[in-house]
């Protein structure tokens, strides 16, 4: 019978870094259909997103401040300073609880103007997605993202709908 699973002492097989990784593409891609579909402003990701939302800005004050370019084109140099490494993982932590697989791998875009590309995207935990992307949703930074995604639906049904009208006179 299986012990339970110790992340700590785990090997780094590549199966399971594809599976990983497979997962965080497939939360990648929900995101920006809801990205689509909602006004960013309308947009809750967790039942936490007020206390998610007050404890990054309590925590991060260099990410409250105007005009948000902190929140809007993220740091990574910043985020994985040492001061920075620390301060997230306190943050992270206080969600251990609270979050389901708070600590689990995300793709989140570096820039909130852009959508999700190979030069636009870093892995961070989940937590830090909510952080960023609840602030990112509640103070405009991702509006537009959402226009983006719009014009990426519209766009894709209409190549869809003239599919469908290539293949309706090829069987008539």
């Amino acid at each position: 019978m299986a012990g339970k699973f110790d992340a700590n002492n785990a090997q780094n097989l590549p199966e399971i870094e594809k599976q990983f990784a497979v997962k965080a593409v497939e939360q990648a891609e929900t995101y920006w259909n809801l990205l689509a579909k909602v006004p960013p402003k309308e947009l809750r990701l967790t039942k936490l997103d007020d206390e998610i939302f007050e404890h990054t800005m309590e925590t991060f004050p260099e990410l409250a401040s105007e005009p948000y370019e902190k929140l809007t084109r993220l740091d990574e140099d910043w985020m994985k300073s040492a001061d920075g490494k620390e301060r997230w993982r306190k943050f992270i932590m206080s969600y251990e609880k609270k979050v389901k697989d708070h600590n689990f791998g995300s793709l989140i875009r570096t820039d909130a103007r852009g959508e999700y590309a190979e030069q636009n995207t870093i892995f961070v935990t989940r937590i830090q997605f909510y952080a960023f992307e609840i602030a990112r949703n509640r103070l405009g930074l991702n509006d537009k993202a959402h226009q983006l995604a719009k014009e990426e639906v519209e766009k894709d049904k209409l190549e869809k709908e003239k599919e469908a009208k290539k293949k309706k006179k090829k069987t008539s």
